[in-house]
């Protein structure tokens, strides 16, 4: 669901409280999110407020917010730019044209030579069409979104304009008379009618209004005269409401959690279907509403930087190892310049210098072999010359085979890694892989970077409890992967993984030493498979073997361990399956 106009319109009305205040920071902790710390010096309202301004399709919105996010390494051109130009200006009106989309949010600053200058972030809250503007004069000084392709273009240096507008009624300026009088004149459905009159309300605005007055949200337009003494009850209470008395901020729940909808007034159109929450103001309800899709977001654009440094180190590790192969089967023709060194020692006498090639009998093999010689050399030093060819490429093969095994050993662990990244769910974990990525020289954190924190508690294994009532843990990542298996599991206990495809550690708690049955072995491997690689893949072959036979080599990089005494069992990633198993794990902490 969008925000409205009317919504907005509270929202305006809280952030007139902070007119006054002055610019104290400017932060972007995504490249369609702005977020303005005010600081008001004195008053009721005395300290700093944080205004967030997000143009994403999904989750466009202005509202006071309780800011917490983590920023990026490197602050954005256009938040520099902000900075610059709004830094320590004051807040000096908040505007709204009628109960259109869009806010105004004037600042008193100075520029570079001293004068004295208003700039404008004009707020567009329109769907995919969201932006955030900044003004100065009437002219774009810069926005989120530039759109060159457009009957109205936004471009830095070009004049604003403002979006085309519908004629509509303002609840605000008119007569509950005239809404319903220009329903009289309509056909349809009441619930799309009221859209094309009023301007500034949702469909759930506007249903809730059919509902009201007709007891059902598809009702007509064509309405009795007690259904309209009911609608203009409704009106009047949405007016009250937008003139700040007794307005209601609440949020709409369904029975599986999800959040629908939201509304500035009661909202009874579902009956007892959903869950109704109230907020104190407009900003809270906002920041509930889609705290969980902004944060999603965020996290989604920090794994898409993440994921691009990591598909770098990967593609080259992956090149250097090609190399080293290719280079690997060259030297396969060594013990030929072995043989060549020979055959000239043998038949030196037969040999002279100023020859280009000798036809020799080849006495490793049968018949003869044309041996091509270096003219500027004698027979001696030609022989030397293929004997130190030999010796050069024997050294590298031995030093080739060891870098292709280390090479061989880093390709797996950053495509666990990436595996990891892929399905992480919080900042927590992405911050625990770009820690692991620090310690082993992949990346550099920045010393502002809550990343390098030493003392952050580390994120806990998902847990999971299978049909018999084992518990079965599964690791997040690769540092987490190693303690759960080096530290976390006893010998008894049980280890899978899938077999030769990254994924995570899975232990299947065994507390009595006893067999585990089947059927829990069969879940945890149904864990492994899903926590992989290969989670859309069928038939996946997973190792299972007791946790006594799981070691670590020295000097391994997190993650990477060695078994035996293992079996394989084939399985299919199953979503329902692995639900059901977290299910069981709720069911038992209740």
């Amino acid at each position: 669901m969008s925000l409205d106009g009317a919504l907005l319109h509270c929202v305006k009305e809280e952030l007139s409280a902070l007119v006054g205040a002055r610019v104290e920071k400017v932060r972007m902790p995504s490249r369609e999110e702005i977020v303005i710390t005010l600081r008001i010096l004195s008053g009721s309202g005395k300290g700093s407020h944080d205004v967030i301004f997000s143009a994403n399709s999904a989750a466009a919105r202005v509202h006071i917010a309780t800011f917490t996010s983590e920023l990026p390494k490197q602050p954005p051109m256009l938040c520099m730019l902000l900075r610059k130009r709004l830094g320590g200006g004051k807040l000096s009106a908040v505007r709204q044209d009628g109960l259109e989309r869009i806010l105004f949010l004037d600042f008193d600053c100075v520029n570079e030579i001293g004068d004295p200058v208003v700039y404008t972030i004009a707020a567009e809250i329109m769907g995919r069409n969201s932006n955030i503007i900044l003004l100065s004069g009437g002219k774009i000084v810069e926005s989120i979104r530039h759109v060159p392709d457009s009957p109205r273009r936004v471009l830095p240096n070009m004049e604003y304009e403002l979006p085309p507008r519908r004629e509509r009624l303002n609840i605000l300026e008119c007569s509950v008379g005239e809404v319903i009088r220009e329903l009289e004149s309509r056909s349809g459905r009441l619930a799309k009618a009221l859209p094309e009159i009023l301007e500034g309300i949702s469909p759930v605005f506007a249903r809730e209004a059919a509902f009201r007055a007709c007891g059902d949200v598809d009702a007509a337009c064509g309405l009795y005269d007690t259904e309209k003494a009911r609608l203009a009850e409704f009106l009047n209470e949405a007016k009250a409401a937008l003139g700040g008395q007794g307005g209601k901020f609440v949020l709409i729940t369904d029975d599986t959690g999800k959040k629908r909808d939201f509304s500035f007034v009661r909202i009874e159109q579902y009956g007892n279907a959903v869950r109704v929450s109230e907020f104190p103001t407009a900003s809270a309800l906002l920041e509930d509403f889609y705290s969980e899709e902004s944060g999603s977001e965020r996290r989604r654009q920090r794994s898409r930087e993440l994921m691009k440094t990591l598909n770098t180190a990967y593609e080259r590790a992956l090149r250097k190892l090609e190399l080293r192969k290719k280079e690997l089967s060259e030297c396969a023709s060594r013990e030929e310049l072995k043989m060549f060194g020979d055959l000239i020692n043998a038949n030196i006498f037969r040999l002279e210098k100023g020859m280009t090639k000798c036809t020799l009998e080849n006495f490793y093999g049968s018949g003869t072999v044309e041996i091509p010689l270096d003219a500027r050399l004698t027979p001696q030093q030609n022989a030397q010359k293929y004997y130190a060819e030999y010796r050069k490429l024997d050294n590298a093969e031995k030093k080739l085979s060891e870098l292709i095994e280390s090479g061989a050993a880093e390709v797996g662990y950053l495509d666990s890694v990436l595996d990891s990244a892929s399905r992480a769910q919080s900042d927590e974990e992405l911050s625990e892989i770009k820690r692991e990525l620090a310690k082993q020289g992949y990346l550099r954190l920045p010393k502002d970077d809550k990343s390098r924190g030493a003392k952050q508690k580390p994120t806990e294994p998902l847990e999971f409890k299978s049909s018999d009532g084992y518990e079965i843990l599964v690791g997040r990542n690769n540092r987490q992967n190693d303690l759960l298996t080096l530290k976390t599991a006893r010998a008894a206990d049980l280890w899978l993984h899938t077999k030769n495809i990254a994924g995570s550690h899975v232990i299947v708690k065994n507390p009595d030493g006893g067999t585990v049955p089947e059927k829990t072995i069969t879940e945890a491997a149904i864990l492994a498979a899903y926590h992989s690689r290969a989670r859309s893949s069928s038939g996946v072959p997973v190792d299972c073997t007791a946790v006594r036979f799981v070691k670590k080599p020295a000097g391994a990089k997190p993650g990477m361990v060695i078994f035996t005494n293992n079996r394989t069992l084939y399985v299919t990633p199953d979503e329902e399956a692995v639900n059901s198993l977290k299910d069981n794990r709720k069911e038992q902490h209740q």
